[in-house]
């Protein structure tokens, strides 16, 4: 996608900070951190949202979650960490590029309900 800047970062036309990248991913630091370590990781692939996915997907989602199991444990993240992924507009999904939020290093306060 000529517009994603996701894509954009993934094929390296916009430098980013990053903590890990293999042939099916990228992980690097988010430029407005909501935790201690907050770390974006990508697909290199552009799938717009968790929606889009298809069953050719499954070994990447899968792969993704390996590489949050990695980096937290290399971040020192102990005592638990969050793994967010928000899909569509409406699940407050600010780039359409599917993305998963690895946070931690602060104690989460879950919501009420």
């Amino acid at each position: 996608m000529e517009n994603c800047i996701f894509c954009k970062i993934a094929s390296g036309e916009i430098p980013a900070n990053k903590v890990f990248e293999d042939d099916k991913v990228i992980a690097f630091n988010d430029l407005n951190p909501q935790a201690p370590v907050h770390i974006l990781i990508i697909p290199k692939k552009h799938i717009a949202s968790l929606a889009d996915i298809t069953e050719q997907d499954t070994e990447l989602l899968g792969h993704i979650q390996q590489v949050a199991s990695m980096l937290a444990k290399k971040m020192n993240l102990v005592d638990g960490y969050r793994l967010v992924n928000n899909c569509g507009i409406d699940g407050g999904q600010t780039v359409l590029h599917l993305h998963y939020h690895l946070m931690g290093g602060r104690t989460f306060a879950w919501p009420a309900g």
